[in-house]
């Protein structure tokens, strides 16, 4: 994978610029985004020609009234009694859309893990560590991101844990 250039970290996204800046490689897919798919995550998939699996969906859940980021494959949904658990808490339920949009800096459809507003508690699906890397939203619809699932980890203080259903 490549390092971006620092004239394409000019005009990247907060997630770009957190990557380069964090000196991870990583490297940046584009895709033409068609706002009348139905799954922004099965989109970039097939965009990019790699397994559902391989990509990850980014969804913000209240956990006890803490915003919490749920990474997990976009072939599968979220467990929200797996990510309260992981999280140290009871209950989860999906965040209301504006306000995960407000919160993280991000539109729906285009909220990325990485370089957030602000920082919030973040739990990978452990399902990850089986891909050399994996995919992720950019920041924005029709880009994403491709690193090693251990610099996600690092970079967002993730915790692992079995969130996704299958």
């Amino acid at each position: 994978m490549a390092k971006q250039s620092k004239k394409q970290q000019a005009g990247g996204t907060p997630a770009t610029v957190a990557l380069t800046a964090a000196g991870v490689d990583h490297t940046v897919h584009s895709y033409a985004h068609d706002p009348a798919h139905p799954s922004y995550g099965e989109e970039a998939a097939e965009a990019m020609g790699v397994s559902p699996d391989r990509v990850f969906k980014t969804l913000v859940a209240d956990v006890d009234g803490t915003l919490t980021v749920a990474v997990v494959p976009v072939s599968g949904t979220l467990d929200l009694k797996a990510l309260a658990a992981a999280v140290g808490g009871k209950r989860a339920a999906m965040a209301d859309p504006a306000l995960a949009e407000r919160t993280t800096g991000y539109v729906r459809g285009g909220i990325s893990p990485l370089g957030q507003r602000k920082k919030l508690p973040t739990v990978l699906d452990e399902s990850a560590g089986a891909h050399p890397t994996i995919c992720v939203s950019a920041g924005r619809r029709g880009l994403e991101v491709e690193l090693a699932p251990a610099d996600l980890a690092t970079l967002t203080k993730a915790v692992l844990a079995p969130i996704g259903r299958g």
